[in-house]
């Protein structure tokens, strides 16, 4: 086995009594003959399934490689891979990398997962806006396991948005085929003063993959950060996000919706900081677990000693259609301050007895029912997608998970069935 992915194995070991990472263990997807990923396994992709009528800007890698190009718009922008940027504009990426973890001139320790990307990353993707620049188009991160054989996958996604600026960006997990692959990914976003990001996290990869992605986000005075993230297939999935909001008045929204079934995992880690006072966020993660499926949920909000007038809310409710499912939920809350609103929950049951009789007493269908309520339960975090077509887009795919209609295929993530051979189409989900 290659000594790097003896490393990521070790890591574990290391951090048993981490709280943060007790409960973590990608073992079983690592077996001898997993190797790392190298140039040679980038296979040129031409499939690309596209959300119906929204025109975005394309940025793929192919097994965590990019294609090496770097493109500057006529307004500033800067975008292409992160390999590139390091070779052509070292002064936007030095200003960026690694920036969470400097904090008042101190620099903090990352995690050994995080340390282990940052020394052997592949490539990866970054952005960078001026200042008081709105993007029109959203930036489409496309990051694709595509191989015959299993493979091991480290990317870092580098992103800085100047003061007054905004951006919207789609990062897509996506896997074709069924051959193993396990990722750790990390994507750093920088907002500065006044700035707003919506960041969209999709997930569907076949069930032999593991992903473990880290997102920090460090924020400015003035700035917002809205993440939404979807979870809809995957064997084990972890989402570590941090979000530090470093000036005042800053605002952060993280919401999260996961789909699991068969032996499928999900784990969901989310650390928010409130450094300064009048800064406000809100969680809200739901999951429905079927089958053996299993899931956790890990929230912690730190309000820190000077951050008055703190409003922060935390909340996580699952459904778990069988016995055999299961979901470890923990908010948290660690508060030094008094003059704050703070609030945090989590419940975990069954569908609701007489709300199905209410519904099949109108002649509905048992199964039709239950598929109604579900999504029902669902639809509350898909309305936090900002964006219409996109909201659109997943809202259906979501009904067609529920429906049991969207897996993973040997060619395209969406489960599209139309060949796709050295050619590009577009899917709409009302059509399917």
């Amino acid at each position: 086995m290659d000594s790097l992915i003896q490393a990521f194995r070790d890591i574990r070991f290391a951090l048993r009594k981490d709280e943060v990472w007790r409960d973590v263990d990608f073992g079983t997807l690592l077996d001898d003959d997993m190797t790392v990923a190298t140039a040679a396994d980038c296979q040129p992709t031409e499939c690309y399934c596209n959300i119906p009528n929204l025109e975005t800007v394309r940025l793929t890698l192919v097994n965590g490689f990019g294609n090496d190009t770097l493109t500057t718009t006529p307004q500033g922008v800067v975008y292409g891979s992160l390999r590139a940027a390091r070779a052509q504009r070292p002064d936007l990426v030095d200003k960026a990398m690694g920036r969470y973890l400097q904090r008042d001139g101190q620099q903090r320790k990352a995690n050994a997962y995080d340390a282990l990307n940052a020394s052997h990353f592949s490539d990866g993707i970054f952005i960078y806006v001026p200042d008081n620049v709105a993007v029109a188009k959203p930036f489409q991160i496309q990051s694709i396991s595509r191989t015959e054989h299993a493979l091991f996958l480290q990317s870092r996604n580098v992103v800085s948005v100047g003061k007054g600026s905004r951006v919207s960006i789609i990062n897509c997990d996506d896997s074709y085929g069924m051959s193993r692959s396990l990722s750790n990914n990390v994507t750093e976003i920088v907002a500065d003063d006044n700035s707003t990001v919506y960041y969209y996290k999709l997930q569907n990869m076949n069930d032999l993959s593991g992903i473990l992605n880290h997102t920090y986000a460090t924020l400015g005075e003035g700035s917002t950060l809205r993440a939404v993230a979807m979870l809809l297939n995957g064997g084990h999935i972890r989402n570590h996000t941090e979000v530090r909001m470093l000036g005042t008045d800053a605002h952060t929204e993280v919401h999260g919706l996961y789909l699991m079934d068969k032996e499928q995992q999900a784990d969901n880690y989310v650390f928010v900081e409130h450094a300064r006072p009048h800064c406000y966020s809100h969680e809200l993660f739901k999951g429905i677990m079927d089958d053996s499926a299993h899931g956790t949920f890990n929230g912690h909000v730190l309000v820190c000693d000077g951050a008055a007038k703190t409003e922060a809310f935390q909340s996580n409710k699952n459904i778990l259609l069988t016995d055999k499912a299961n979901i470890v939920s923990k908010p948290f809350l660690e508060i030094y301050n008094d003059d704050v609103k703070c609030s945090h929950g989590s419940t975990t049951g069954q569908i609701d007895v007489q709300q199905m009789f209410y519904i099949r007493s109108r002649g509905i269908s048992e199964h039709t029912a239950r598929t109604m309520l579900l999504y029902a339960f669902c639809d509350e975090v898909i309305q936090k997608i900002d964006l219409p077509l996109l909201r659109n887009s997943l809202s259906d795919m979501v009904k067609k998970r529920l429906h049991g209609e969207l897996t993973v295929c040997s060619d395209c993530a969406l489960n599209c069935g139309t060949p796709c051979v050295g050619q590009s189409f577009t899917i709409d989900p009302d059509k399917l």
